[in-house]
């Protein structure tokens, strides 16, 4: 009797010293994870935590806590991003704003001061700074939309739309515009009605960039080109030009908020970058997408793509 309890007082002991082991290794092993933690918050850096360990629950804490790194790496680079494109922005915003009203401010400067100005050539200054203080009020109110649209504060209603009738009213629109560029149009409108779920101020807004931009960077090409088509599950339009286009590697980037080229098309809206995204954006709400193929003075073209309304 006295030798069996001692094999299990020694055998107690022995657990006892094996879970006290164990609990050492779990807490230096513990130790080492915060201290390392600590250690790559504190430094911001893309290091992960490394141990080996038997124990899996060990192993899953490791496995949870680098996932968990790898999206405090992802969020610290996404915010990072827009810091530059909030610095870009606000340069951006500077810039647009600062043309006119500057022009503004030279004109009523010379309004009060000047008392050798013709009463006609006030109404000329009078026009202009009409005409630049809408500038501002224009580029404002994209802004405005560009922010609404991104924070989903603005749903647009669809409907069942006709694309042939908005593309021949879009085009019409600048009809007068390429006639006095003498720019050669060709036109591809298919007789048969093409539906989609759309919304036809939306969709005015977008062809409009399109065809703006095509006119105003595509002019060298001497041609403008809308084409109309259809397969069995999607409608396009294509908007297209033989201009200067836009640099391999660009294509996708022109489409980003605030996104600006020393040369590029999406300066529109006196370079304030905002053209082709609130295009992308409203495509989008219309369960559509934009895309962009481009060969310098070959050919140029922007592609809306939408779902199929056959009934």
């Amino acid at each position: 009797m006295i030798i069996l309890l001692s094999i299990l007082v020694v055998l107690l002991l022995i657990i006892i010293l094996l879970q006290s082991m164990s609990a050492r290794k779990h807490s230096r092993q513990l130790d080492y994870i915060h201290h390392k933690l600590e250690h790559i918050l504190e430094q911001g850096t893309h290091e992960r935590l490394l141990m080996m360990s038997q124990s899996p629950q060990v192993q899953q804490l490791l496995t949870d806590l680098n996932r968990l790194l790898d999206i405090n790496h992802q969020g610290a680079v996404q915010r990072a991003r827009l810091e530059k494109s909030m610095r870009g922005m606000l340069a951006n915003v500077s810039h647009d704003l600062k043309t006119p009203l500057t022009v503004v401010l030279g004109y009523i400067e010379t309004l009060l001061h000047d008392e050798t100005v013709s009463a006609e050539e006030q109404q000329r200054i009078l026009r202009t700074i009409h005409a630049k203080a809408g500038e501002v009020i224009t580029l404002m109110n994209r802004f405005f939309d560009l922010a609404k649209l991104e924070s989903g504060d603005r749903n647009i209603v669809l409907s069942r739309i006709e694309l042939g009738e908005v593309c021949r009213r879009n085009i019409l629109a600048f009809y007068d515009l390429l006639s006095a560029k003498g720019a050669e149009v060709e036109i591809e409108i298919p007789d048969e009605p093409l539906y989609i779920m759309g919304n036809d101020e939306a969709l005015d807004r977008v062809l409009s960039n399109l065809l703006s931009n095509s006119i105003t960077y595509g002019d060298a090409g001497g041609v403008l080109g809308l084409r109309l088509y259809a397969d069995t599950g999607r409608v396009y339009i294509e908007v297209w030009d033989r201009g200067k286009g836009i640099a391999e590697g660009h294509e996708d980037k022109v489409f980003e908020r605030l996104y600006t080229l020393e040369d590029s098309r999406n300066r529109d809206y006196q370079g304030s970058g905002l053209g082709l995204t609130i295009s992308k954006r409203l495509t989008e709400q219309m369960n559509g997408t934009i895309s962009l193929s481009s060969q310098p003075y070959v050919r140029t073209a922007f592609t809306l793509s939408f779902p199929r309304h056959t009934f």
